[in-house]
């Protein structure tokens, strides 16, 4: 059973990172490649994105994250023995942690695995790094936070990705959702803020629309 639970962490952690990789390449000339509310603010906080954008961004983020919730759920559904009590991979702590972890573990993870995400992000994509690599860096960021957070929180670092299992999942996923809105922001932020200080320029900020790949 140990084996089971560690070849589909890495799955799951895999999939996870590729996904951003391969939509970074994708996207990120159409509009940042911005899939997650966490790193669209903390970007603002690191003066890459212009604060007018937060509000649409962040909707989009949501509608596309319940949009999947519901398809996952129609595809995970077509299983004989299915069961939604299991939270269709929502986010939780305490008896909802895979491992077990509690409230404050989880916060103080989600917080710092966050942060860490964005700095990897602001740092990939400097202008002092190096072109066209970015989307590898924050893919195998992702990958390796994944790793980390999956017993501990199933792993959110995005409050987006957080609301569309829980909403279709209801019951105690709704409840312990606002853990991964809150701590997400704070993390995105505190990275944004932090990573902002080894800017060479920290005053210019990038429009919402055309910029180097996010995620």
């Amino acid at each position: 059973m140990g084996k089971k639970l560690l070849a589909e962490g890495l799955g799951v952690s895999a999939a996870f990172g590729l996904t951003v990789l391969t939509m970074a390449y994708a996207i990120g000339h159409v509009s940042g490649c911005h899939l997650n509310p966490a790193v669209s603010a903390g970007l603002w906080a690191g003066g890459r994105f212009e604060g007018r954008f937060l509000a649409p961004y962040m909707l989009a983020q949501v509608a596309g994250a319940i949009a999947a919730a519901v398809l996952l759920l129609l595809v995970a559904s077509g299983k004989p023995g299915f069961d939604l009590a299991g939270g269709l991979a929502a986010n939780g702590v305490g008896e909802h942690s895979p491992g077990g972890y509690s409230m404050t573990a989880g916060l103080v993870m989600e917080v710092v695995m966050t942060a860490m995400f964005l700095v990897i992000i602001m740092g990939a994509t400097d202008r002092r790094a190096p072109a066209g690599f970015a989307p590898i860096a924050i893919g195998l960021g992702l990958t390796l936070i994944h790793l980390v957070s999956i017993p501990v929180t199933n792993t959110s670092v995005n409050p987006a990705r957080s609301t569309g299992p829980a909403l279709v999942t209801g019951g105690w996923a709704l409840q312990q959702l606002w853990i991964f809105w809150v701590a997400p922001l704070i993390g995105g932020v505190l990275g944004g803020v932090v990573s902002r200080q080894f800017e060479d320029d920290r005053t210019g900020v990038v429009a919402g629309g055309r910029q180097r790949a996010k995620a």
